[in-house]
């Protein structure tokens, strides 16, 4: 099947996309070392420079690998799902278990490495949960998250924050749910707020171990108390 001359700008969007084709359709199997870059411009009617940056954006999603001296190979016949999107797919249960394991970490490291910024941070977010309780379920989650951001970032681990973040969508659709589903705030709006309380007092304590354990205890419990 021909490639075909691409239409002018966006010249490299074009000519990514013409390529994909050719390996999402099988033309080019995995394993299959792509022609060369002036094979290609002459195909696709563009120059070099516009083959290199469509092969480039292909070696992002995943589906060429260029290798030194030897050329560029397909490694995939569908494009690789970027993090966000496996998140908004995955059961709230597994996300529950990587979120345990960043948000141990994180209290841990938090109770050694806060500083007075960080305090103050933490002292404001708990305010700020237990004046969203006047609130509706998304206000009151949405406080809540911000807390444990805010326990993220004085962990100073830029990875961590990274990772929490990319969790948040998933995890505020999840607790908003879970209080819409079991009515926890019905009889108390305010719930889990002796556990928030506590984590906050021992990452300001420095008691690493002390954070870690009501960690623990709240996300096995969510809202539990």
């Amino acid at each position: 099947m021909p490639l075909g001359a691409v239409r002018p700008s966006p010249l490299v969007e074009q000519a990514a996309e013409r390529l994909r084709e050719q390996i999402t359709d099988g033309h080019w199997p995995v394993g299959t070392k792509l022609p060369g870059e002036t094979t290609l411009a002459k195909e696709l009617g563009v120059g070099r420079s516009t083959v290199r940056e469509a092969l480039r954006a292909l070696a992002g999603a995943g589906l060429v690998q260029p290798r030194q001296g030897a050329g560029v190979f397909v490694i995939a016949t569908e494009p690789a799902e970027d993090w966000p999107a496996r998140l908004r797919r995955a059961a709230v249960s597994d996300v529950y278990e990587v979120r345990m394991a960043v948000e141990v970490q994180a209290a841990r490291l938090a109770a050694h490495r806060r500083t007075p910024e960080d305090v103050l941070a933490l002292r404001a977010a708990l305010a700020g949960r237990r004046t969203a309780s006047a609130g509706d379920d998304a206000t009151f989650v949405d406080a809540d998250i911000a807390l444990h951001a805010a326990v993220v970032a004085a962990a100073h681990n830029p990875v961590l924050t990274d990772l929490f973040s990319e969790f948040v969508p998933v995890l505020r659709d999840g607790l908003i749910d879970l209080l819409t589903l079991t009515g926890l705030r019905t009889h108390d709006p305010n719930t889990a707020d002796d556990a928030h309380e506590a984590l906050v007092r021992a990452i300001v304590d420095g008691d690493a171990e002390g954070a870690v354990d009501v960690v623990r205890k709240e996300l096995e419990d969510p809202f539990g108390g």
